[in-house]
């Protein structure tokens, strides 16, 4: 009984010793104040490989620093851009559909934000600089494609349930990261057309890129507070949710090393 609690107290000891320390970073675009959120596990040494996680159109609130976090557990420094600026986060669907159509009608801004998050994640002390990928759910997934067609010095990117179009589409040999897209595949926010003209970009511009469809899977359906209503686009499905996650890490160690 003694040593069985001397063994509690050790995993207690080392499960406090290695936590996932996280806090607010403000940057800026110009006059604009942007104020991210930054997730490590301090008991790790780097250079560690950093992660760029760009939120979904509701803008950096809880969802995504969830996500951080998540990828702080798995060793990753962890930094989630704010697009939008500081104490932008919309509170219902009509102003995150303004929000995010600020941006969607303006890429070039888009993709500035995108970078300048980026920036802040190679800023980090324990980063490694040469080990860098970028992962968005939704408005966030379209981020991240964007960051790829921009030609961003980055590993890989992963966009999950993320818009596919594009107005600025990348020309051959413009994409230098490698390329995950985790689809839902009765996701009706992506028309066929849609899908088919990405599927076109991604053949000219050649770069290694993998699409994975979600069977049953809509919109959103990493998302808990999505619901199960299907009927609606956006539902969370748990086993999408899981296996698109599996798939991110396996992405990540093939591009990581």
């Amino acid at each position: 009984m003694k040593s069985f609690t001397h063994l509690l107290l050790f995993a207690f000891a080392a499960s406090a010793h290695s936590a996932v320390k996280t806090q607010t970073v403000e940057y800026r675009d110009g006059d604009t104040v942007l104020e991210g959120f930054l997730a490590y596990d301090d008991a790790k040494a780097g250079p560690l490989p950093g992660v760029l996680v760009v939120h979904d159109w509701t803008g950096l609130q809880d969802y995504s620093q969830r996500r951080a976090k998540m990828l702080a557990e798995l060793g990753y420094v962890a930094f989630a851009a704010d697009i939008y600026g500081k104490g932008v986060r919309p509170t219902d669907p009509q102003e995150s559909a303004k929000q995010a159509g600020i941006y969607k009608k303006d890429l070039p801004l888009l993709r500035k934000r995108a970078t300048l998050g980026l920036e802040q994640l190679r800023k980090q002390p324990n980063v490694d600089a040469k080990k860098v990928a970028a992962i968005g759910y939704c408005f966030g997934g379209t981020t991240v494609l964007e960051l790829a067609r921009s030609g961003a010095d980055v590993a890989g990117v992963v966009s999950f349930h993320g818009g596919l179009g594009t107005t600025m589409p990348a020309g051959e040999g413009a994409v230098k990261a490698r390329v995950l897209v985790c689809h839902g595949a009765d996701d009706p926010f992506v028309k066929p057309a849609e899908l088919e003209a990405f599927k076109a970009e991604m053949a000219k511009a050649r770069p290694d890129y993998q699409f994975v469809s979600y069977p049953d899977a809509v919109h959103s359906f990493t998302k808990r507070e999505a619901g199960d209503d299907k009927s609606k686009g956006n539902a969370y499905n748990e086993a999408a949710d899981k296996k698109s996650w599996e798939d991110m890490q396996k992405f990540f160690k093939t591009i990581f090393g």
